[in-house]
């Protein structure tokens, strides 16, 4: 595809969207046509391969923000798409040499020149284009590269968790080289990769009107090349390097989530922004306590009086006094209540709740006492079934 060709075409028009659709809007737009117009689904149909590549390339630049802002650009530069060459004069047409143009060399000045001495055009247009098409022009060479996304690993005591807590956390990351100042060279002048002019990429056709581009192979992706490499980094302008760093972990993290901690990886280059710190916590089991959501959860056992009869009874609580939670009488075993205000920490600074489940305990050894009571309350409620329903329950089923 030619610069001229992508100024010309209207790739709205091809997917059918307005120019303020939405990301959404023209994500949708093109999966409908590409189904339609897939070489699948049309074997053999010459003008559906066709209508199919031009989709995928309206696609492949309206799907890439940056793309769709400088295409947005080019168009309105050039009066939405509307090439006019001819004399110059009335009706705003000119007459200038469009390989002089997309070639990044100036018209001459004069008067159908646009900005008049030498140089007229300049170098700003091939700018416009120079992104889109990775034509690696001047300001590609200089482009500022962003530090690599680092990630860690720390696990954390079920207490330290729920209420948060500041780690230690030793990383190894690359950094730019000290003896070289990050370019790789020894004396400080790298040259500009020849195979991506600059770029650190390289693009590839496969097929169906699709590109991918990948980082260039002979530069890795840095776009110079050392004349002279460095003996330490040996011409990659990164050595790698460890330090320690005192993380926070938010209150009420949960076991496997990953937290990203903005510009704490490793630094860019040529003045680039630093990376990401991703870290996964793990979280240890407690001997008591159990975790759902901003809640905790514990289970209590109750002796079968005080879940006949009714009571009061003590509930801990991580890391505070006790609570006492009354017991309706005839609560059946299994029964969750709620004491508020004693479970995790969320995000805003309040605290979830503490799930208390009773579980009726059945005592291993009776005394005379207690087993003369028990066959006399077995005696009293001869005739009564608790498997009654569940029984009627099955046949009805």
């Amino acid at each position: 595809m030619s610069t001229k060709d992508f100024v010309e075409k209207d790739y709205y028009k091809v997917l059918g969207v307005p120019k303020d659709a939405t990301e959404a809007e023209i994500k949708k737009a093109y999966r409908k046509l590409a189904r339609e117009y897939h070489p699948d689904a049309n074997k053999g149909d010459a003008k559906a391969e066709a209508r199919f590549k031009e989709i995928s390339e309206a696609n492949d630049v309206l799907g890439d923000p940056k793309k769709r802002k400088e295409y947005d650009e080019a168009r309105a530069l050039f009066g939405n798409g509307g090439f006019r060459p001819g004399p110059g004069g009335a009706g705003g047409t000119f007459n200038f040499d469009l390989g002089d143009l997309f070639g990044g060399q100036g018209a001459p000045g004069g008067a159908g020149g646009a900005g008049g001495g030498p140089g007229g055009f300049g170098g700003g247009l091939g700018d416009v284009f120079g992104g889109l098409f990775n034509r690696g022009g001047a300001g590609a060479r200089t482009q500022p590269r962003r530090g690599q996304d680092i990630e860690s690993e720390v696990t954390l005591s079920f207490t330290e968790a729920v209420d948060g807590a500041t780690v230690p956390l030793r990383m190894s990351s690359q950094q730019p080289c000290q003896a070289c100042s990050g370019t790789g060279d020894k004396h400080g002048t790298p040259r500009v990769c020849p195979t991506c002019v600059g770029t650190g990429q390289v693009s590839r056709g496969s097929g169906g009107g699709f590109s991918l581009t990948d980082p260039c192979v002979d530069c890795k992706g840095r776009g110079l090349i050392a004349q002279d490499p460095c003996e330490v980094c040996h011409g990659s302008g990164r050595a790698k390097s460890s330090r320690t760093m005192q993380v926070r972990i938010p209150a009420g993290v949960s076991d496997g989530q990953r937290i990203r901690l903005r510009g704490k990886g490793a630094p860019g280059e040529r003045g680039g922004p630093a990376g990401d710190l991703y870290v996964v916590v793990h979280v240890d089991a407690h001997p008591v306590f159990g975790r759902k959501g901003d809640n905790l959860t514990v289970t209590v056992p109750v002796s079968f009086a005080e879940a006949a009869l009714g009571g009061e009874i003590k509930v801990p609580t991580l890391g505070g006094p006790p609570v006492t939670l009354k017991i309706p009488a005839g609560t059946p075993n299994g029964r969750t209540m709620r004491a508020r205000g004693k479970g995790a920490t969320r995000n805003d600074g309040t605290r979830g709740d503490l799930l208390v489940t009773v579980e009726v305990a059945v005592p291993k050894d009776l005394g005379d006492k207690a087993r003369e009571a028990l066959e006399t309350y077995r005696q009293a409620t001869v005739g009564e079934d608790p498997r009654a329903e569940l029984f009627q329950a099955a046949k009805g089923a």
